[in-house]
């Protein structure tokens, strides 16, 4: 599986963080062994809302060769969204099988097209603004409508890579991640359409 993970000024660094720390592990497993990731964006640095500065190694990458674009949120995504540039460069993934996000990386997904009659959900504060994107938005912690998958706010990042671990290396291998990242939360709310 090739995961191209999807940076930009105004991200919101613990969405990201929180699912890469988990999804990288998908390589200690059979099933996933194999699995590598890009860190893309549309320029070779990107920073967070709070200042913090990271080092995109994918500039403008095609992302149609991907199995996987995960789009995390933040602030910026509000200006993003409107953006030309950046939505026909995140279009590029038309034919990626999975799209994944969590908190108002949902808004992305649904200003590039990709929430059009699909349930989704994103952080509890922007609901209002991705309900003109999808069919119908879902108050729950993640949602999964076909190979759409979407999660809500910031800490649902790890609970999204859990999930992850369980679709494509097993139950198993995800409570061994849990075992070591020291994560005794069963995440609730999970809606599959």
């Amino acid at each position: 599986m090739k995961i191209a993970l999807i940076l930009f000024n105004g991200v919101t660094f613990l969405d990201f963080v929180g699912f890469y720390d988990v999804i990288y592990r998908l390589n200690l497993f059979e099933p996933t062994k194999g699995t590598t990731w890009d860190i893309c964006g549309m320029m070779e640095e990107v920073t967070d809302e709070l200042g913090m500065t990271v080092k995109v190694n994918k500039v403008k990458q095609d992302l149609s060769g991907y199995d996987l674009i995960f789009v995390p949120g933040g602030m910026g995504t509000r200006k993003l969204k409107n953006n030309p540039e950046f939505i026909e460069w995140l279009r590029t993934a038309e034919d990626v099988l999975y799209k994944v996000s969590v908190c108002t990386g949902s808004l992305l997904l649904g200003a590039a097209g990709y929430l059009l009659h699909k349930n989704a959900t994103s952080h509890p504060s922007a609901y209002d603004l991705l309900a003109p994107y999808c069919e119908e938005v879902i108050k729950a912690r993640i949602v999964k409508d076909g190979n759409i998958i979407t999660a809500g706010g910031v800490a649902t990042s790890i609970d999204l890579g859990l999930y992850l671990i369980e679709l494509f290396a097993g139950k198993d291998e995800k409570e061994q991640v849990k075992k070591q990242l020291d994560y005794p939360y069963i995440t609730q709310g999970i809606i599959e359409v």
